[in-house]
């Protein structure tokens, strides 16, 4: 791992003057393995067509995608029926609440023949910026963590809210990024996610791995809190053009 050197960001103000996130929504798809296998094709598909499209909204500031191998799902701290399929998780980070060109791009894309593959949806939702936090030995700020090299995230998905910053202390963790459930409904989604707050964990070491030192600290989290677990779970980033790396019902 890199040694980095000098003073964090967070800590510098002459390095938050020049520029702060302006994040505030985030679009989560989240879906269950392809019923014929053909997740790699999925994700090939997606990967080279349809994400980079979606940056010629003026308001997409940044798009994250994730998958369960058989380890991450095996790794799962919690799991309720609501999320036990989710396999995939699809994220969009938007400046403002207008997804509406969001939802026309789709149309137009798909008019043109352009959505050849699709996975079994389990659940879309819109949730609000909440709050975030950098690792300060990772030295980049909060802010830019969406463009981080993750190695993997684990995703919390819980009901009630209770500040996630405490668990950028552990080691794997890079930086941390929380949601608030949105309490309406709208074209871009299919379920009310209020109530329930959203986690992204972004990692610097193996999921599973990372997922194993966090298990203690989580069960605190929801012994001792006002929080209970619906999703907590470690999944791997993408690898360009090495589309089958990692899929769902395989081991790494």
């Amino acid at each position: 791992m890199a040694m980095l050197v000098g003073t964090p960001s967070d800590q510098v103000p002459e390095i938050l003057a020049t520029g702060r996130s302006d994040v505030t929504t985030v679009f989560v798809s989240l879906s269950a393995r392809h019923p014929d296998g053909r997740d790699a094709q999925y994700i090939e598909w997606h990967s080279m067509d349809h994400r980079p499209e979606q940056h010629r909204l003026r308001s997409l500031r940044a798009s994250l995608r994730l998958v369960s191998t058989s380890a991450c799902r095996g790794a799962r701290a919690a799991s309720t029926e609501r999320f036990d399929a989710v396999d995939h998780v699809m994220s969009y980070f938007f400046a403002g609440s207008d997804l509406s060109g969001f939802v026309e791009l789709s149309d137009a894309l798909r008019s043109a023949g352009r959505t050849p593959e699709l996975l079994p949806l389990v659940e879309r939702g819109v949730y609000r910026l909440s709050g975030m936090v950098a690792a300060p030995r990772v030295k980049i700020g909060a802010d830019v963590l969406p463009w981080w090299p993750a190695r993997g995230v684990y995703l919390l998905l819980e009901e009630g809210t209770a500040s996630p910053a405490h668990l950028v202390d552990l080691p794997g963790v890079g930086g941390v990024w929380w949601f608030s459930g949105d309490e309406e409904t709208s074209s871009e989604t299919s379920a009310v996610t209020g109530g329930l707050q959203l986690t992204y964990l972004y990692l610097d070491d193996d999921p599973v791995s990372a997922a194993e030192r966090l298990r203690g600290e989580l069960d605190k989290r929801w012994t001792d809190g006002p929080t209970v677990p619906l999703l907590a779970a470690p999944f791997q980033t993408i690898t360009p053009f090495d589309w089958d790396r990692h899929l769902p019902g395989t081991p790494t």
